[in-house]
């Protein structure tokens, strides 16, 4: 039977630290709790890692968090030779926040991109350093400094990044939000969150479950490290932290 996680960081993903009690441990030793501050990892997005103190200061690494038989069961694995809890344990977690924070940045920066290049997406991947997102374009006509220079645009002038929820029936009148060519956002719960760019979503909106910052400042310099072609329409665009390396 699937356990539902409550997800604090879908409200507020700056949520560092949390108390939550354990649920459920699996057969693989993996530590469900009734509720966490640990994304798992999806929509390319990787899951966070950090760790869980018991009642005693000892503490349990925890090397990935991923979902279960749904996306509401949240599954925190622990790294090789960590102690497992029990059953109604009580835990505090701490996720590795810097870690968090450069996904978040990143995150981020990959929604100002597809404003930027509004072509329908093929895949996408967030790391810390070195994210990727492919287009379905016959023919780019960017050019790596062009985009950056929009991109660089849209982070310093500092728009608000928000959530809000919609209903499936308005997602189904809208259906310009879904840029993902081959993912659909799950239906059928009756609401959909979207992930908003600029005062009344007047930059982006899109349905999305990851964790954002909440300014386009906050995302620092970015630039485009590489336009590369994977196929006869389909282009990936490299992003990167840090000014664009001279020529």
């Amino acid at each position: 039977m699937a356990h539902k996680t409550e997800a604090l960081f879908r409200d507020d993903a700056y949520l560092g630290t949390a108390d939550a009690t354990v649920v459920a441990v699996n057969d693989r030793g993996g530590i469900i709790l009734d509720r966490t501050v640990f994304y798992a990892t999806s929509g390319g997005q990787p899951g966070d890692t950090g760790s869980l103190e018991r009642a005693d200061g000892t503490g349990i690494a925890i090397a990935a968090t991923i979902t279960g038989e749904t996306k509401d069961e949240i599954i925190h694995v622990p790294a090789p030779e960590q102690t497992v809890p029990k059953v109604g344990e009580r835990m505090r977690l701490a996720i590795a926040w810097p870690r968090r924070q450069l996904l978040m940045r990143m995150h981020s920066a990959c929604h100002l991109l597809t404003v930027v290049c509004p072509f329908p997406i093929t895949g996408a991947a967030v790391s810390e350093d070195d994210s990727r997102i492919d287009f379905d374009i016959p023919d780019a006509g960017f050019t790596k400094e062009d985009v950056t220079a929009r991109l660089m645009e849209l982070v310093r002038a500092d728009h608000p990044i928000f959530t809000r929820l919609i209903s499936d029936e308005e997602l189904a009148s809208n259906p310009g939000l879904v840029k993902s060519k081959n993912v659909r956002p799950p239906a059928g719960t009756g609401k959909i969150r979207l992930v908003c760019i600029g005062v009344n979503a007047s930059i982006d909106s899109q349905p999305c479950g990851g964790t954002h910052v909440k300014s386009t400042s906050e995302i620092g310099e970015i630039h485009i490290g590489k336009i590369e072609k994977k196929g006869r329409e389909n282009r990936r665009f490299r992003i990167r932290f840090g000014p664009m390396p001279p020529a």
